[in-house]
C-alpha cells in the first residue's frame, strides 16, 4: 500500500517539476506542433492536374474527357502536345494524355498515351487504374451496356480512417516513452549532482519509498500531459477513439511504469547530464524510427519485422493503436497486448537489477 511519507515525497517532486516551465513548455507543446503539423499534411490531397491534347476531336473523345472531368481525383487542362510537355517538365502539371486522330471508331481506337514522371510511381497507378474505369465507363456508353453487376460498400468500422488517426496513438506513446524516462533518468542524475540522493541516503527513507514517490507524481504528470494533448486532438481535429478509454489509459499506465522502469536503470548507468543524454538517445531514437509511430510496421522488411516487434515501444503502439482505431479491448490479451505485459516485467526486473540505492547515492 502506498503510505504517507511516499504521498508527501510525490508531491515535493511535483513542486520540482512545476517549477521547471522549460520542461513543462517542451513536454506538452512539442507533442501538439507535431499532432498539428501532421494534420495539416494529412488532408485530403488536391485532385491531380492531369492534361489532355485532343488529336481526334470526335464524339468519343469528348465523352472521354467529360468522363475524366467527373472523376474527382482529377482537374482536367486541355491543350496541345508542346505546351502540356513543356508544363509537365516543369512540374506544373501530374501528367497528360495524348488522343490519337483514330479515336473516333469504336472499332479502331488506337492507343492512348499517357506521359508522366515515372519516379511517381504511387501517382503513376492511381492515375492509370482512374483513367482505364473512364475508358471503361464510356465504351459501356457507345456500345449502351449496363453493368452486370455493381458492389455496395460497407464500411464495418463506421469510420474514415485518415493518417491522422493512424499517428495520434504513435504519437502518444512516444510522448509516453520521452516523458517517463525524462522523469526516472535525467531526474535521478539531476538529483544525484545537486546532492539530494545523498542526502536522502542518510534520512530513513527507503529505496522502496523513492521510487514509488518518483513513479506517482512522473505517473500524474504523464496522464496529465496527455490527456491534454489528447483532448485537443479529440475536439480540434476530429480524432476518434474507437475502443475503450479504460484500456486505453490502461495501457498508457503500463507503458509509463515500463518506461520510468528503464528510466531508473538508464540514469544508474550514468553520473552526469552530459553522460545520460547519449545513453537514452541510443535507447530511444532507434525506437522512434523502427517502432511504428509514423509508419507501419508490415511495411518493412520480414527479416527485421520480428527484432522490431520486440521493441518496448512497438508493443506500446500496437496497443495503443489497436483500442484507438480498431475498437479491441486490453482483456482480449492479443499479441501487442501480451508484450506490453511482458515488458511490464523485464523492465521492473532490469530496473531492480541496475538501480542500487547506495551506488546511485554516491
Amino acid at each position: 500500500m502506498i503510505n504517507s511519507l511516499q504521498l508527501h515525497l510525490a508531491k515535493v517532486f511535483l513542486k520540482i517539476f512545476l517549477r521547471n516551465r522549460q520542461a513543462i513548455l517542451f513536454s506538452l507543446f512539442f507533442p501538439l506542433i507535431f499532432i498539428g503539423a501532421f494534420s495539416f499534411s494529412s488532408g485530403e490531397r488536391d485532385p491531380f492536374l492531369i492534361g489532355i491534347s485532343d488529336g481526334s476531336k470526335s464524339q468519343f473523345s469528348s465523352d472521354f474527357i467529360q468522363a475524366l472531368e467527373r472523376e474527382e481525383l482529377f482537374t482536367i487542362l486541355e491543350g496541345s502536345f508542346e505546351e502540356l510537355q513543356v508544363s509537365l517538365e516543369e512540374g506544373e502539371i501530374e501528367g497528360f494524355v495524348v488522343i490519337p486522330e483514330n479515336f473516333k471508331d469504336i472499332s479502331d481506337l488506337g492507343v492512348l498515351k499517357f506521359y508522366v514522371d515515372a519516379s511517381q510511381t504511387r501517382q503513376v497507378t492511381i492515375i492509370k487504374q482512374a483513367l482505364n474505369n473512364s475508358l471503361v465507363s464510356v465504351e459501356r456508353n457507345i456500345r449502351n451496356l449496363s453493368p452486370l453487376f455493381s458492389i455496395e460498400l460497407e464500411d464495418v468500422k463506421a469510420r474514415n480512417q485518415r493518417y491522422i488517426d493512424f499517428l495520434l496513438p504513435g504519437l502518444l506513446a512516444f510522448m509516453i516513452m520521452n516523458l517517463s524516462i525524462a522523469g526516472s533518468g535525467f531526474n535521478i542524475v539531476e538529483y544525484r549532482r545537486r546532492g539530494i540522493l545523498k542526502r536522502l541516503f542518510v534520512t530513513p527513507i527507503k529505496p522502496k519509498d523513492f521510487i514509488v514517490s518518483i513513479v506517482l507524481a512522473r505517473m500524474l504528470i504523464v496522464l496529465t500531459q496527455l490527456s491534454v494533448v489528447l483532448s485537443i486532438a479529440l475536439l480540434l481535429l476530429d480524432v476518434n477513439i474507437v475502443g475503450s478509454y479504460f484500456s486505453f489509459y490502461l495501457v498508457v499506465i503500463l507503458g509509463t511504469f515500463i518506461f520510468l522502469c528503464i528510466g531508473f536503470a538508464l540514469g544508474s548507468l550514468a553520473k552526469t547530464q552530459e553522460g545520460i543524454r547519449p545513453i537514452v538517445g541510443l535507447f530511444t531514437f532507434p525506437q522512434v524510427i523502427l517502432s511504428g509511430v509514423f509508419f507501419p510496421i508490415s511495411s518493412m522488411p520480414e527479416i527485421v519485422q520480428p527484432i522490431v516487434y520486440s521493441l518496448p515501444l512497438s508493443s506500446v503502439v500496437a496497443s495503443l493503436r489497436e483500442i484507438a482505431n480498431d475498437g479491441s479491448s486490453f482483456f482480449l490479451f492479443s499479441n501487442p497486448t501480451l508484450g506490453v505485459l511482458l515488458w511490464v516485467i523485464i523492465a521492473f526486473v532490469i530496473s531492480t537489477r541496475f538501480f542500487i540505492w547506495k551506488e546511485v547515492a554516491k
